[in-house]
């Protein structure tokens, strides 16, 4: 499939994994040249060789980074434009908060959930919107969750904090957009990767179900019938990213087989 995105310079956060990772690979197929971090030096050299190979695209590099450092967020962006250039594409993504309830669920939890979720992409977006402002262009794509819709038992901090980054894409469209600039969000549902598991794991914990069964029940509510995959994600990243629709600003697009049941 064609985007369009052939040169175009993309940041993927927190893809040595998952949904990060599928997100990556599919812009290195498009052609775009892609920058990826993750905590873990060795996981983030293995999994940017794997796009390199998988796509043939050798522009792909991967740089450690953890989101909730302030001083790690400002590196892997001068790291980024030493190593390609200013960044096009922001497809932000990042790793799941601690599952819990309110009464299991620490301060301390709290502090980092919002410097996970929330902290991690308004710095992103600070320190790479002024180059897209230059450029008179720019993609900024938000990951977030079904969360923001409709709340998931046991995932109070992913329920409440990945709220905030519907209002901070829909503030940056409304600032951005006379710019070239195009904000919009991702709200995915049951996506195949290891978050399903923990997730799985976490009502196995709680009410006694095998692992495999709190999986199957979890597609209950899906009238798809089936887990989604990353390459899908991928897929709705580059076509946001695109010019095809540089009319689409501001927007929450669920991508989850029907899950939300809410007309709006």
């Amino acid at each position: 499939m064609e985007f369009g995105l052939k040169g175009r310079i993309a940041l993927v956060p927190a893809a040595s994994k998952g949904i990060g990772f599928g997100v990556a690979k599919v812009l290195a197929s498009e052609g775009c040249k892609v920058v990826i971090s993750s905590r873990n030096q060795d996981s983030i050299r293995k999994a940017t060789e794997q796009i390199v190979r998988e796509t043939g695209n050798r522009e792909a590099y991967g740089f450690k980074a953890d989101l909730t450092s302030r001083e790690d967020v400002d590196q892997l962006l001068v790291s980024a434009r030493q190593k390609i250039g200013s960044i096009d594409i922001l497809a932000y993504n990042t790793g799941p908060p601690k599952p819990g309830t309110l009464t299991e669920l620490t301060e301390s939890d709290w502090d980092y959930g919002i410097k996970l979720l929330l902290m991690s992409a308004t710095r992103l977006a600070k320190g790479i919107v002024p180059e897209m402002v230059k450029k008179q262009w720019g993609r900024l794509i938000f990951i977030t969750s079904t969360t923001l819709r409709q709340p998931i038992t046991n995932l109070l901090l992913s329920n409440t904090v990945r709220l905030s980054l519907a209002g901070l894409s829909k503030s940056l469209a409304t600032e951005f957009g006379p710019k070239g600039i195009t904000s919009n969000g991702i709200m995915q549902g049951h996506i195949l990767t290891d978050r399903q598991r923990q997730i799985a794991e976490d009502v196995s914990r709680r009410t006694g179900k095998s692992v495999e069964d709190a999986m199957k029940q979890a597609l209950l509510d899906v009238p798809a019938g089936r887990y989604g995959t990353v390459d899908e994600i991928g897929y709705l990243v580059a076509f946001l990213a695109s010019d095809r629709a540089s009319y689409i600003n501001g927007a929450m697009i669920p991508i989850d087989g029907g899950m939300i049941k809410s007309v709006f």
